[in-house]
């Protein structure tokens, strides 16, 4: 697999040191102008795997060998030089797929299908959202993300108060689309079916929608705190 990332500062730079680390050897080609930081990259990097110019010009990309490439990465210091990498990289030289960088999180509206950006990746927005799972998720935890976040692959251990401690698979209620795909207990792993009952302490592997998350995660874990009682009304003085 070919990789064209455009921009050779940290997150380039060290993007491109993994993938060519990577025991896939993928095929790696850094674009970066800047001359301050050349002489960084070619300490990190082969040299063949560094290409000087402007990743926004067209012949540039093209002797980078964005014709073969199978991913385009803009991660410039720039949003509007990655929205017209991805757009060039599609309209002009048809790469399958595009991710870009947003370093203004203002400008995220402006990172999708119009400019081509098939994956627009907003570091404000990602910690938001997993600030916000991580609350309200309890000890449940994401494993991978499916189809660009619309799923995930999640590990919980259930609690012994859970809803689901002594229930069978098929009596829990699971939410719509949601599959468990593995119970592990006592060091052995279980594939579950419809007649398997979960017991306290069972580390449970599911795949669940995104929107489906704090279900999964209300049958495993304990149970929520009921609302407040109300204040007792004052003394009469």
């Amino acid at each position: 697999m070919l990789v064209l990332i455009a921009g050779g500062g940290r997150t380039g730079a060290q993007l491109a040191t993994m993938l060519v680390n990577h025991p896939s050897g993928h095929q790696v080609r850094l674009i970066e102008h800047r001359a301050a930081v050349l002489p960084h990259l070619h300490r990190e990097l082969p040299t063949e795997a560094i290409v000087e110019g402007n990743a926004t010009s067209p012949p540039v990309l093209e002797h980078a060998g964005i014709r073969q490439a199978d991913v385009l990465v803009a991660c410039t210091s720039q949003d509007a030089d990655n929205l017209v990498l991805c757009f060039l990289a599609r309209s002009m030289f048809n790469v399958p797929r595009t991710i870009a960088r947003i370093n203004n999180p203002r400008n995220a509206w402006l990172f999708d299908n119009k400019f081509h950006v098939d994956v627009a990746l907003d570091q404000a927005d990602l910690m938001a959202h997993l600030i916000a799972e991580e609350m309200s998720l309890g000890d449940m935890m994401t494993l991978l993300k499916l189809r660009k976040g619309q799923y995930s692959l999640v590990e919980e251990k259930v609690d012994p108060a859970a809803p689901a401690v002594d229930q069978a698979v098929r009596d829990l209620g699971l939410p719509a689309e949601c599959v468990l795909t593995a119970v592990i207990r006592e060091g052995q792993l279980l594939i579950p079916r419809g007649d398997t009952v979960l017991q306290a302490g069972d580390q449970v592997l599911a795949v669940v929608h995104a929107e489906q998350l704090a279900q999964l995660a209300a049958l495993l874990g304990p149970p929520s705190a009921g609302p407040p009682s109300a204040a007792p009304p004052p003394e009469a003085e």
